[in-house]
């Protein structure tokens, strides 16, 4: 649900003056798609939308220049950024290059896996909380899948 969201949200930046949330909820409902104003606030924050002036003395949501993919996807992330996962429990510890961590755990709550609870970044590490010890394998295969890794 969040990927086609997103996809909605950026067709209504880039072809509509949206000039502020409470707007661009209003479009996305005409459009079937209701979002709680946090889930909303959250998209914003993860597609890197910014509030630039605009013609008309106002100012609306844009892509920062340069950006035409804001998406995280874990494909692109994590073959640079990725070193290793370990874990205990339903606790899943990945490490990255510095600065890797608040990308890949953007990545990893963008792909809405389904055991997934939520992530955690500090600067090289993301704690991932999963719904099941069993989860485990499955989310480090999944993660080591998309960066490459060899098992």
């Amino acid at each position: 649900m969040k990927p086609q969201r997103h996809a909605v949200i950026l067709e209504l930046v880039r072809e509509h003056r949206v000039a502020s949330q409470e707007a661009l909820r209003e479009r996305l409902a005409q459009r079937g798609i209701e979002v709680a104003q946090a889930t909303l606030s959250r998209d914003i924050r993860e597609l890197g939308l910014v509030k630039v002036p605009d013609e008309e003395g106002g100012s609306v949501y844009t892509l920062p220049p340069g950006v035409t993919d804001p998406t995280p996807t874990l494909a692109r992330l994590l073959p640079s950024l990725y070193l290793g996962a370990d874990g205990v429990g339903n606790l899943l510890v990945v490490k990255t290059l510095i600065g890797g961590a608040q990308p890949i755990a953007v990545g990893i709550d963008w792909e809405e896996w389904p055991e997934v609870v939520g992530t955690i970044a500090g600067d090289d590490t993301v704690l991932v909380i999963l719904r099941d010890p069993a989860h485990r394998d499955t989310v480090t295969r999944r993660l080591e899948e998309r960066a490459g890794v060899e098992r």
